[in-house]
């Protein structure tokens, strides 16, 4: 009896040790909500704006009517492109009890984002998105409203991490956009390996969810280790770029953060 206790006591400790270690540090999702302002842009109804690099994406699902500019403090430079929020505003009789899920494309400069200020600068779409059902253009009058709002993990369903070569990349100078990563949905470091080497070689961030490398000449297929900004954690995809690739092409990968 001791020697069985003692096994299952041993397996207690290994599975809540990587469950601590290994499992929980796969997506960011904070349980506290943080207290914020938000207002709103563009047409009532509009999807919403980019400075990140997603280009048209933000007008097509899953980004569409999803996406919205936060202050500098939430921005970091580019770095918090693609992190996911919930949002919800307090009002009873005009707000839903359920938040809102937005995506970071843009950043919000000055003003009411000044300061170290926490603010959500919305889509038309997303900001109506808080309000109780056919209360939207109400809630849209309001202008500045008191939310409250917190980290979640993002999910895109159905879609794996894929990397959109921009337009002006050459066999000396190549730039990839990052899209569609579940879990953090930010990237902290970006590396890649030519096919005829073992070692990955750093790229350097751009801005928003960019990153490139100067070298060459650069030799296809390539592979792509990503590290998300806030949990640390490591995705490598193997062989996505093809040898063949070309400017302004999208190449989709296997597999997803979480």
């Amino acid at each position: 009896m001791y020697y069985r206790n003692n096994i299952v006591g041993i397996f207690f400790f290994l599975f809540r040790y990587l469950a601590s270690n290994s499992f929980a540090h796969l997506v960011v999702k904070d349980p506290t909500w943080h207290h914020a302002t938000a207002t709103w842009y563009g047409s009532p109804h509009g999807d919403g704006s980019d400075a990140c690099g997603y280009g048209s994406l933000v007008d097509v699902r899953p980004f569409r009517a999803r996406v919205g500019a936060v202050s500098d403090v939430l921005f970091k430079n580019g770095e918090g492109c693609g992190a996911c929020y919930k949002v919800r505003c307090l009002d009873r009789h005009i707000c839903s009890r359920r938040a809102a899920t937005v995506i970071v494309t843009d950043e919000c400069p000055g003003g009411y984002c000044a300061f170290g200020r926490r603010h959500f600068d919305l889509s038309g779409a997303a900001f109506g998105h808080m309000a109780v059902r056919g209360r939207g253009n109400s809630l849209r009058n309001r202008g500045e409203l008191p939310i409250i709002f917190r980290r979640t993990p993002c999910v895109y369903r159905g879609k794996n991490i894929a990397f959109h070569v921009n337009e002006g990349s050459t066999d000396f100078w190549l730039s990839l956009l990052v899209e569609f990563e579940n879990g953090d949905g930010d990237i902290g470091s970006m590396h890649i390996k030519q096919s005829t080497s073992r070692n990955w070689q750093k790229m350097k961030h751009v801005w928003g969810a960019t990153w490139c490398i100067v070298g060459g000449p650069l030799k296809g297929p390539f592979s792509v280790k990503l590290t998300s900004l806030s949990s640390k954690h490591t995705l490598s995809a193997r062989q996505v770029i093809p040898m063949n690739w070309s400017p302004k092409a999208t190449y989709t990968a296997k597999l997803n953060f979480s």
